[in-house]
């Protein structure tokens, strides 16, 4: 009986410090998403530019509230850390759950019940577990009431506990937890559940861009401005937030884009930030890879346009003008993200980038 109790006390204790140092030690997160969407190859990835690995997405299954893995991806999915340890062995890896193809009302539905909760929560750790990630990602985008909101909180709560579990239960170290949440700590009017977030979640990705895009916005504007004097939208505005609602800087992740957004403007010879447009150019969404916008800017002999007030890049030819982040604007969000306090910086996706430009520029500035 002694023994058992001395190896039960020696698990908790291990236990204990792991979470000690998930939590206030997790040393600095250098992150990208991968998108299964994109097709770009998981075996094109060059893992030692990052520290951890989003593999985008898992789905919920509404039926059953189980996350699962269409039969399409499977191989990717069940591969995917494998695959990126070859060229980096210490990369960490998460299975992200949901994104913005998603339905929310899944997801409402899902947190809306102890039981259903308790479906979607093992059915996690199992499929985390037996893909070889290290940790688990949502991506609810996003709880629209209050009713929500407060389930968002006991699914948190919930997933902690049943993780923290199954790592005492196995004797394996506990997967860790973020979520992909809005860019500042309110959707609109709605709270985040900011004790359960700091509670339960080793971080938070905030998504500090899509501000303006030709689908939403009649004018050209800095899609991940991280300031934007005047307005309450800027990547700066949104941690602080963040911060003023309770979230520790070390448990936040600065987002960025590697991807832009092309408007077509109303006159040509109006085309710095807030000029009338007419909708999307180029796509049909108006949305660009930074590959394709540097392909754009070569092809078209553009104008590029560095804005360091609000720190984001342009482009324009003719009447399309693009806006979007180049090696100086990730360079300056990262140095904000390091001399901030935060615990790091995540983009998506990589399959955007070109040439890993972005992700060169990120990691170096970032430094060792």
């Amino acid at each position: 009986m002694a023994a058992k109790l001395v190896s039960f006390l020696l698990l908790i204790t291990f236990h204990f410090l792991f979470r000690l140092q998930s939590s206030t030690g997790q040393n600095v997160v250098r992150a990208a998403y991968w998108s299964a969407g994109s097709e770009f190859p998981v075996s094109d990835i060059d893992s030692s530019l990052f520290t951890h690995l989003f593999c985008a997405f898992a789905d919920l299954d509404p039926q059953t509230n189980q996350v699962t893995v269409s039969s399409a991806n499977q191989p990717r999915f069940s591969t995917f850390t494998d695959t990126v340890q070859q060229k980096n062995p210490s990369i960490v890896t998460l299975l992200s759950i949901g994104g913005g193809n998603s339905r929310a009302s899944d997801f409402a539905s899902m947190a809306s019940q102890a039981t259903t909760r308790k479906s979607f929560i093992d059915s996690s750790i199992n499929l985390a577990r037996s893909y070889g990630f290290h940790g688990l990602d949502l991506d609810w985008e996003y709880p629209s009431t209050a009713t929500e909101m407060t389930n968002l909180g006991l699914l948190l709560n919930e997933w902690r506990a049943s993780v923290d579990d199954e790592s005492a239960s196995t004797g394996t170290s506990p997967l860790l937890l973020s979520a992909a949440l809005f860019r500042s700590s309110d959707y609109y009017t709605l709270d985040y559940p900011i004790q359960a977030i700091e509670n339960s979640l080793d971080w938070i990705n905030v998504m500090a861009y899509d501000f303006y895009g030709p689908r939403w916005s009649n004018v050209t504007g800095p899609p991940a401005a991280l300031y934007n004097p005047g307005t309450q939208v800027s990547g700066d505005q949104g941690i602080r937030s963040w911060i003023q609602a309770g979230i520790p800087s070390n448990k936040l992740v600065l987002g960025f884009p590697f991807y832009g957004y092309a408007w077509r403007l109303v006159d040509a010879n109006n085309h710095g930030f807030f000029a009338p447009t007419s909708g999307p150019a180029i796509s049909q969404d108006g949305d660009l890879g930074y590959g394709q916008i540097k392909d754009f800017i070569s092809q078209n002999s553009a104008t590029e346009v560095y804005n360091s007030t609000v720190v984001s890049n342009y482009c324009y030819s003719g009447t399309t003008w693009i806006g979007f982040d180049d090696t100086q604007s990730i360079t300056t969000k990262v140095s904000y993200a390091k001399d901030n306090g935060l615990l790091g910086y995540f983009a998506w996706h990589v399959g955007a980038d070109d040439g890993w430009t972005l992700s060169q520029a990120a990691s170096e500035t970032w430094g060792s």
